[in-house]
């Protein structure tokens, strides 16, 4: 897919007022023109920062903040008041702003020169307490923001400034994301259920359904020239089964693996969808559950939901356009089983067969092993290890009024032993601060059991991600009791509910 920041900007606003006269308005443009150079050029930044002329007035700053909602190039807004900007004039702006907003606390310069500070020099670096003033009436107008306090040069606020810019990117997805259902969600299971419609009411995503069978016809119509392609690819890019390679006994089972790849590709690309979601329960005419063609699309940066699971799907495709450029990966996942012996504890995780190839830097191997479900062929599939590393699995949840993303911090581990006997992809790990108490807290939240888990991002972009959307975050890391964490869930409902309104 596209990479998200390709074309995107964040506009960088400075805040001033006429009051200080040509001269320090003119130092004022050139160090604010200092301060997004040096946003734009860091490593930690993932999108262009581009710098917007000062802002001294009411209108102009309400006109910058509806052309930076009409532009769909422009992610989001950094605001820093340089000299004392009367914060009233920012009201009407922030009312009608729509996009991710970040309050950025600097100054120009790093050290005082204190031996040479005159009046002049207090007139222009005056963002102590210009700043204080735009917080306090963005506060009363209870605009939801991030604020990141530092020096624009030193790293901490420019990995702060791109985590954010990253969850920037993430609600730009949801907002323009369209999401296909073939089929329904699975019987009679109720976590997967929810408001579609206020899904595209509060995150903007569109998720419709199309009939399986819709999908049938593309898979059918992929020309051979066109799987005999794709197969030699899979020869060049996994260890294939012998059995799964030219001449073998199974070698058509792989090529019908092709074909549901293009089939489903075709259908995506044709309608502009960002994510999809299958269902072993509702296959129509496929004779193969997908697994490597998910796999595979979900490597490429879409997001999928398995049995119908269409919260999950989309925040897939959210954690794959924000870590884009990032080391490690995003994939569905399912917390399968459990080590219980005291002292290893510990989660296997995997699913039936659409685990994503981004977890790994080793090669998978493609094999086709039985199904006990779904009543179809034998299913090709990617199988291989999760690597080792930090991680965070996140899961979505209805619960009427609101969104809830429950998100644990946990560390990846290699599987205590081989698992010769398993045939599909999966991951190991230690969720944090320790298996029981992140299990009870999970489990207090309603959290489900479908998830994505990142190895690319850490927890703090969900944070953003979250004030940017809205939505209740409830996080499970090395801090949380189980008593906190409750109390915390209550709190939360009450301010969800009465933030409604009636």
């Amino acid at each position: 897919m596209n990479d998200p920041f390709a074309g995107k900007q964040i506009w960088f606003l400075t805040g001033s007022q006429d009051l200080y006269g040509e001269e320090t308005l003119r130092q004022v443009a050139e160090q604010s023109q200092q301060v997004a150079a040096a946003l734009d050029t860091a490593d930690e930044v993932p999108v262009t920062v581009a710098w917007k002329p000062v802002l001294k007035d009411r209108d102009a700053i309400r006109r910058m903040a509806l052309e930076a909602n009409g532009d769909d190039d422009c992610l989001g807004v950094i605001v820093w008041m340089h000299t004392f900007s009367p914060a009233k004039m920012w009201i009407l702006g922030l009312d009608a702003l729509r996009k991710p907003l970040l309050h950025l606390h600097t100054q120009a310069n790093v050290e005082l020169p204190w031996a040479d500070i005159d009046m002049d020099f207090m007139n222009l670096n005056q963002a102590a307490h210009g700043d204080r003033e735009f917080g306090y009436v963005a506060t009363r107008l209870a605009t939801g923001r991030k604020t990141v306090v530092g020096h624009a040069t030193h790293a901490v606020v420019q990995a702060k400034v791109g985590t954010w810019a990253r969850a920037a990117a993430g609600w730009h997805t949801l907002q323009h994301l369209r999401l296909a259902r073939f089929g329904d969600n699975m019987r009679n299971v109720a976590v997967t259920e929810g408001d579609k419609t206020e899904a595209e009411l509060r995150l903007g995503v569109s998720v419709n359904t199309w009939g399986v069978n819709d999908l049938v016809a593309e898979v059918d119509g992929a020309s051979d020239a066109d799987v005999d392609a794709l197969v030699a690819e899979y020869d060049d890019r996994y260890e294939v089964a012998a059995e799964l390679r030219r001449g073998g006994e199974r070698h058509e089972a792989l090529r019908y693996g092709a074909r549901i790849e293009l089939g489903l590709r075709a259908f995506l690309e044709a309608g502009d969808f960002g994510a999809f979601t299958t269902n072993f329960e509702d296959l129509g005419g496929l004779r193969q559950l997908p697994g490597l063609a998910v796999q595979r699309l979900m490597a490429d940066g879409y997001g999928f939901g398995a049995e119908g699971d269409w919260k999950t799907a989309l925040l897939v495709r959210a954690a794959k356009a924000m870590g884009h450029g990032l080391p490690g990966g995003a994939s569905l996942m399912e917390d399968y089983t459990y080590e219980l012996s005291p002292g290893k504890e510990k989660i296997l995780g995997a699913h039936m067969l659409e685990i994503c190839p981004s977890l790994t830097t080793s090669t998978p191997r493609l094999e086709i092993h039985p199904l006990g479900i779904g009543g179809r062929e034998d299913p090709v599939r990617l199988v291989f290890d999760t690597d080792p590393g930090d991680g965070v699995v996140v899961a979505m949840s209805d619960l009427r009024e609101r969104f809830r993303l429950t998100a644990n911090v946990v560390d990846v581990v290699p599987p205590d032993a081989e698992l010769p006997n398993l045939p599909v992809a999966r991951a190991v790990w230690v969720p944090r601060p320790d298996f029981a108490t992140s299990a009870e807290c999970w489990l207090t939240a309603g959290a489900a059991h479908h998830t994505v888990l990142t190895t690319a991002l850490g927890v703090s972009v969900f944070e953003d991600l979250s004030e940017i959307a809205g939505m209740e975050l409830a996080v499970i890391d090395d801090g949380v009791t189980p008593r906190d964490f409750l109390r915390e869930l209550r709190w939360n409902q009450a301010y969800y509910r009465l933030a409604q309104g009636m």
